[in-house]
């Protein structure tokens, strides 16, 4: 094999001649190319989303996957069809468009797809330029004096969505990611895909087996040519499992694993294909082997699913010795019904009509589930197919790994910010109030925080803060200042004292942490601890207030520590900040913070964010640059307090292509 392939020339993401950001390189004709040309492209992908190249934001998450997809798929086409070496060009146009080309140096050579092989020549079995098609908004090819050039132009601007709950569907993702999947395995010569036909087709069978196989793809079946699995596997196993294991990467629902290992499968390696998970409980050492739920039943057939379903709930994958084992075992054919009468019954007197196996799905020597696969008509598979699918049940089983892992955490964090957020918030006298919070990172507890709890004797009292990070040390943070904020407001103290006391009180548990810690160092008789080791100073930003009901309005007492500066918008549209910025809580000792006082009467509107809101980031460019939350906070004049948060929330959203990559926490207090 020849070496690594390498990247003879690279220029660096500055725009060219035509005001284009480019990446070029020049890569060998060997079967690792493709590998080579996915890591470029997301590389230069990557720099190009942190560049303040117009529509560079969007190029990450979907876009930079279908660009990699692309790029891979045209450089595999061009070693297989051309074998020489390859220049691929990514460049992202002035318009927004994402263009990848890939050109060789066989022009005589059109770039081919298994469905335009001639009959007489032996087919590749490739996703060639259907999966290009698929995934681009416009593709073709360019002759040129030696070369041939091969395009795609990827969209990286959609149509914008309809709100915040949609801009970032990801049911869009999944939809997307089962179509990569059908098309990776898809084979338009294969006999085992359906041909337009809606059921059994009737005529003349050569034996029993062949029954079976004309009931569940009709007569065509027969034109499976000898030696076509080691054709494909020869020159397309590799690039399968790379793409396989791009999209079963990161996919955050085990339920999406097993559908996407169901269109992998068929009708690529086997006609059919079932798996089957394994609960909690079974996997951290109930009864291994003992079959667990049926989550996905796949089949070229589609009207054979529901009763191959039926055949195999009545046959669950038997226990084995070694539930740890990953190897192929036999599994007994599934008895189906070819009259779709939806009674079991054997075909024709023969029991078995092909070939399955079974194959347990084991990740961090645990058993997850198991992967059953069949193929009709054959007695056994062959062994380059019983290889290739242990290594693709390999990356199904930590796929659904992670995939659990993940659901713990989100559980877990669930859990923990139900328990860092008050349950309720309080009414106040007078004042109308509405809430926004939402953690940008589903598996792990928000740095952002709330409160509006009564705090005796007339007062109300109101916070919204920001850890410093994120995770259980942001979650560690909240759950002491939370109760803190609340034992000093009902202590009766001004808004500026309880600041001083909890800036004291950060202060000290960040010196006992470190003592602590250093104390045990020098017990274990540890090096002393770097600049930058061990416990971190734990500070946050505030803003806290105290709310006064009158006759005919509020007083409202504020201050900000550190955090962005409360705005208050009257009925007429005229937006103000009402506190002045002051030292973040647990940095500086004896800070000495100070309170502002103002009155709000009828229709006046405060608005409290963090800074996942001011900082939301389109390319270069922040939500709030040039008072931009004041202008929006302007038009919703005339509007209530939820209305008010919602219309925020929604333009923060509409901000950027890309989810928001910071916790965002939002409220609205207005005078009746």
């Amino acid at each position: 094999m020849r070496a690594i392939p390498t990247q003879r020339e690279t220029t660096s993401c500055a725009p060219d001649a035509q005001g284009r950001t480019r990446v070029e390189a020049t890569l060998s004709g060997s079967p690792l190319a493709p590998g080579s040309a996915r890591a470029m492209l997301r590389k230069a992908l990557t720099e190009w989303a942190q560049s303040s190249a117009d529509g560079a934001d969007l190029l990450t998450g979907r876009v930079g996957d279908d660009a990699a997809l692309v790029a891979s798929e045209l450089v595999t086409n061009a070693v297989v069809h051309a074998g020489t070496e390859v220049r691929l060009t990514c460049r992202l146009e002035d318009t927004g468009a994402l263009v990848v080309e890939v050109a060789d140096l066989h022009p005589s050579r059109a770039p081919r797809d298994a469905a335009e092989a001639p009959a007489h020549d032996l087919p590749e079995y490739g996703r060639g330029l259907r999966l290009v098609a698929a995934l681009a908004e416009s593709w073709g090819v360019t002759y040129r004096a030696g070369s041939k050039t091969v395009w795609a132009r990827l969209p990286t601007r959609g149509e914008a969505p309809a709100g915040p709950s949609a801009a970032y569907a990801g049911e869009r993702a999944s939809a997307r990611d089962l179509r990569a999947a059908a098309l990776l395995a898809s084979d338009p010569l294969d006999p085992l895909a359906p041909r337009g036909h809606d059921g059994p087709r009737e005529g003349p069978r050569d034996g029993p087996r062949d029954a079976w196989r004309a009931a569940s793809y009709g007569d065509d079946w027969l034109a499976r040519r000898p030696g076509r699995d080691g054709a494909w596997l020869g020159r397309g196993a590799l690039s399968f499992l790379a793409e396989a294991s791009d999209l079963l990467a990161g996919q955050l629902d085990e339920d999406l694993v097993a559908s996407l290992t169901g269109q992998l499968i068929v009708p690529r390696l086997a006609d059919w294909c079932a798996v089957w998970l394994e609960d909690e409980a079974t996997a951290h050492g109930g009864r291994p082997g003992a079959g667990g739920r049926l989550a996905r039943v796949w089949h070229a057939g589609e009207h054979l699913v529901e009763e191959l379903s039926r055949a195999l709930e009545r046959t669950p994958p038997p226990r084995t010795d070694d539930p740890l084992g990953t190897g192929p075992l036999p599994y007994p054919w599934p008895v189906l019904d070819a009259a779709g009468t939806g009674d079991a019954q054997v075909i024709d007197g023969v029991e078995s009509a092909g070939a399955a196996l079974a194959y347990r799905l084991v990740a961090g020597g645990r058993p997850l589930g198991t992967l059953v696969i069949g193929r009709g008509g054959i007695d056994r598979f062959p062994d380059e197919i019983t290889g290739l699918v242990e290594d693709l049940g390999r990356r199904v089983a930590l796929a659904i790994g992670a995939a659990r892992q993940y659901a713990r955490q989100a559980t877990i964090s669930a859990v923990l910010q139900r328990g860092l957020l008050p349950g309720a918030v309080a009414e106040i006298p007078g004042v109308r109030s509405a809430l926004v919070h939402e953690p940008c990172d589903k598996g792990g507890p928000s740095g952002d925080f709330y409160d509006l709890f009564p705090a005796g004797h007339g007062r109300w009292c109101f916070a919204v803060g920001d850890v410093q990070g994120k995770g259980p040390e942001a979650a560690v943070v909240i759950g002491l200042v939370r109760p803190w904020l609340r034992l000093l407001a009902r202590e009766g103290y001004r808004v500026a004292d309880v600041l001083d006391r909890l800036n004291q009180l950060l202060l000290d548990d960040a010196t006992e942490a470190a003592d602590a810690a250093a104390r045990a160092l020098v017990a274990a008789g540890a090096r002393p601890t770097a600049p930058g080791d061990g416990p971190q100073t734990r500070f946050l930003s505030l803003l806290y207030g105290e709310l006064v009901p009158f006759e005919g309005g509020v007083r409202c007492t504020l201050a900000s520590a550190g955090h962005p500066l409360p705005l208050l918008l009257d009925p007429e549209g005229r937006v103000r900040a009402v506190a002045q910025p002051q030292t973040l809580l647990g940095v500086v000792e004896d800070a000495g913070y100070t309170g502002e006082t103002f009155e709000m009467y009828s229709g006046d509107t405060l608005l409290c964010v963090t800074d996942g809101v001011t900082e939301r980031r389109s390319g270069s460019r922040q939500f709030d640059d040039g008072d931009g939350l004041a202008r929006a906070l302007a038009g919703c004049a005339g509007m209530e307090a939820g209305a008010v948060a919602d219309r925020i929330t929604q333009l923060v959203h509409e901000f950027g292509a890309r989810p928001p990559a910071d916790d965002m926490a939002l409220l609205v207090l207005q005078a009746e």
